[in-house]
């Protein structure tokens, strides 16, 4: 029998991060301390709705799990289906990257003398409970794939908007730029906050 999901989780995280950002530090505060505050949510997988787990046969899917009520930051949960890979893109905004499930593998990019995209370093490979930062401060351009061709992978993504109104780029290897907007691949969001079904009046 399935042990019951532990919502709770994703509401600490929550509260913990907005407490973060309500203390208004700088970037590099922030993503050093909130690496900690989702290294804790990715080092246990009994909390994340199974609806919000699914993967896609055609593409990845970025399903919302809580955007701030001032947009002030989001969280998503990256599903890859087996050998599934992002384009090259960037983000325009800070981000966390913690791994729930399987693994996977971002190789960053930068502009060279030309103007042309040229891969920066090895690709790190992201493992269940780590966590990686993404900024324009840091390097902002990348590309993300399933470290397995044979089964699904799950990260945990926290960016510092409301990542799907965002316009963004996608990138070609010469540099040229298309701007786009992620959007969800939910149309809901999941109920973590009804305690009722948690702690049943007695």
């Amino acid at each position: 029998m399935p042990h019951p999901l532990r919502p709770e989780r994703l509401r600490r995280f929550i509260d913990q991060f907005a407490t973060l950002l309500d203390q208004q530090p700088d970037e590099i505060t922030l993503l050093d301390r909130g690496k900690h505050l989702l290294a804790e949510l990715v080092v246990h997988d009994d909390w994340l709705p199974v609806d919000l787990a699914q993967p896609d046969p055609e593409r990845y899917q970025q399903y919302l799990l809580h955007c701030d009520s001032r947009q002030r930051f989001s969280v998503v949960s990256f599903v890859w289906g087996p050998g599934q890979r992002t384009p090259i893109h960037d983000h325009r905004v800070w981000g966390l990257i913690g791994m729930l499930r399987g693994a996977e593998l971002a190789q960053g990019f930068a502009r060279g003398a030309y103007g042309a995209l040229q891969t920066e370093g090895a690709p790190v490979r992201l493992e269940p409970g780590q966590v990686e930062a993404v900024s324009p401060a840091l390097g902002d351009i990348h590309q993300v794939s399933n470290a397995f061709a044979d089964q699904v992978s799950i990260s945990i993504h926290v960016y510092g908007a409301n990542i799907g109104a965002v316009t963004r780029a996608v990138y070609t290897v010469d540099g040229s730029e298309k701007p786009f907007i992620s959007g969800y691949s939910n149309a809901h969001l999941p109920n973590i906050w009804d305690l009722s079904k948690e702690n049943p009046a007695r």
